[in-house]
């Protein structure tokens, strides 16, 4: 979809560490003239951003967004969202988009209370540095233009895939984990903690790029690529497995799912 992003303002509710991540990344783009408003919800985020770009102002408040933008974005914790939203007068020609975890849709729009165009989104911090994907529920085209231009999007038609795809993502911490856990391992038998540190980044991002210079290969073929037949990669992955590595990162992900969709986790 084309969009002129000089007719378009768009307002976030919300002035954490995804919403700066999501405006910092829009400011490298083609979507840099685009007029932002930013609600005054976390004053140091929003006076940053608004002091390094000229697109970028500060609203009085959450209402003065909605009343200054078309495309709203929904940033704030699950925890206060209703309270939030409900205190909120929106229009019917708003195009809302909320990054709020585990929060229906629907209970969304009914706190709206307007006939909206509402969707999902769940950008990375990557997204800074127009980096990683964005989930987006249900398809829209918008969305689609906006986190494109920030890494990939990747729209998906159900709730479920949705779901999968934010239970995925809760990967981030364990996977600095290993990379702790590897360097500690160094660091415990002799080596100097920088050199092991630089060593494991480096080793890391090595696969990264590996991985994006082989985009139709499947994860199966890329073990078997980086783990020579009885060699020390294919010890390793081996022990893992066998040590319950995989079950317990299978089982983890089951549960987040599980708070993700407490309502199957009720059914089972």
């Amino acid at each position: 979809m084309d969009i002129d992003p000089q007719r378009m303002t768009a307002g976030f509710v919300g002035t954490g560490t995804i919403t700066e991540a999501v405006v910092t990344g829009l400011c490298k783009t083609r979507f840099a003239q685009m007029p932002i408003v930013l609600s005054p919800r976390s004053q140091s985020i929003a006076a940053r951003l608004a002091g390094a770009n000229a697109n970028v102002s500060i609203a009085a408040d959450s209402q003065d967004v909605l009343d200054r933008a078309g495309l709203v974005f929904i940033a704030v914790r699950p925890q206060i969202v209703e309270e939030v939203v409900t205190a909120l007068r929106f229009r019917p020609d708003h195009h809302v988009i909320s990054f709020v975890a585990a929060t229906p849709l629907e209970r969304l729009q009914a706190w709206i209370g307007q006939p909206v165009r509402l969707s999902q989104a769940v950008p990375l911090p990557f997204v800074a540095d127009l980096q990683g994907a964005t989930a987006i529920y249900p398809p829209d085209a918008v969305s689609d233009a906006l986190f494109s231009a920030l890494g990939t999007a990747i729209q998906v038609e159900s709730k479920r895939e949705y779901d999968l795809l934010a239970a995925g993502s809760a990967m981030m911490g364990s996977y600095f984990g290993i990379m702790d856990t590897v360097a500690g391992w160094l660091q415990g038998q002799g080596l100097s903690r920088e050199a092991a540190d630089l060593y494991v980044r480096q080793l890391f991002s090595g696969l990264d790029h590996a991985a994006r210079l082989r985009p139709a290969a499947s994860f199966a073929e890329l073990v078997d690529d980086h783990s020579t037949k009885g060699g020390l990669n294919e010890q390793v992955l081996a022990d893992f497995r066998a040590a319950g590595g995989g079950a317990a990162l299978q089982g983890a992900l089951d549960r987040v799912l599980a708070r993700i969709r407490p309502e199957e986790s009720d059914r089972s």
